[in-house]
């Protein structure tokens, strides 16, 4: 009998340390995945799905290269080739809002590959998205095939990301398109190449202040300026560059308030 008895108590114990143990890994464990489908369930209703991005428009008192937008009204486009760091890419595009502006990010494809979420920040910031080819490599210096898939690549990106090819073109390696270039372009689905007339040269990192008067220096009513995300002198000189704007009458806008 007492072997009996020890034998049941040992019984009941090994099955109560079972449960208790069967709890620990399905009770506890199960919650935080319960939890987390039901969290992440509102993302998956169709209804709060990101609407897709705006598509390439046709301007026809425009030329197929664009350079700079209509002369007659006081308003100007900041434009980013949009590759490097993210940090930094963020950091501009905060002092862009904060200065009350709004602008147009030429995003490289390899550059989206790496940081797909920058994709959707911009255009829920308010901003223009565009294509700067796949690898930004001389696409003018390239075969007919090889620039098409440049093209094509950087618009398969950004329609996985946001539902369209982007709303601007604009060549890699060069302010202007060549004639085959532009014509790869208009096929991809781009009616028009988007060029600048101002130049900031924040590429060669001539400090924040020489960034400010490059820009400020050359821009007019209707101007498109050249700005790169990556560059620590951009990002500082972007307040400088807005508040001189403003006391200029200027106002920053996307390429495609600046057309319309």
């Amino acid at each position: 009998m007492p072997d009996r008895r020890a034998a049941l108590r040992s019984g009941v114990a090994l099955a109560a340390g079972t449960l208790a143990a069967g709890c620990s890994a399905t009770g506890a464990a199960a919650h935080p995945v319960a939890a987390s489908r039901t969290s992440v369930s509102p993302s998956a209703n169709p209804a709060v799905k990101p609407a897709a991005a705006p598509a390439p428009r046709r301007f026809p008192q425009q030329p197929a290269q664009i350079t700079h937008g209509p002369r007659d009204r006081p308003r100007i486009a900041l434009t980013f080739h949009g590759q490097g760091d993210p940090a930094v890419a963020r950091a501009l595009l905060g002092e862009a809002e904060k200065g009350g502006a709004r602008v147009t990010v030429l995003a490289v494809g390899s550059w989206l590959d790496e940081h797909p979420d920058i994709a959707r920040r911009i255009l829920d910031g308010g901003h223009d998205l565009g294509n700067h080819t796949l690898r930004h490599l001389d696409i003018n210096a390239m075969s007919e095939a090889d620039a098409e898939a440049e093209i094509r690549g950087c618009a398969d990106r950004l329609r996985r990301l946001t539902g369209s090819i982007g709303t601007w073109f604009r060549p890699s390696r060069s302010p202007s398109a060549s004639s085959l270039v532009a014509g790869v372009a208009r096929r991809v689905g781009y009616p028009h190449v988007l060029s600048y007339d101002v130049d900031s040269l924040d590429y060669t990192s001539p400090g924040a202040p020489a960034v400010t008067r490059q820009v400020i220096g050359g821009v007019r009513d209707g101007s498109v300026v050249s700005l790169h995300f990556g560059y620590a002198d951009t990002v500082a000189a972007l307040p400088a560059v807005l508040e001189e704007l403003g006391r200029r009458g200027l106002r920053a806008v996307t390429t495609t308030e600046l057309l319309s």
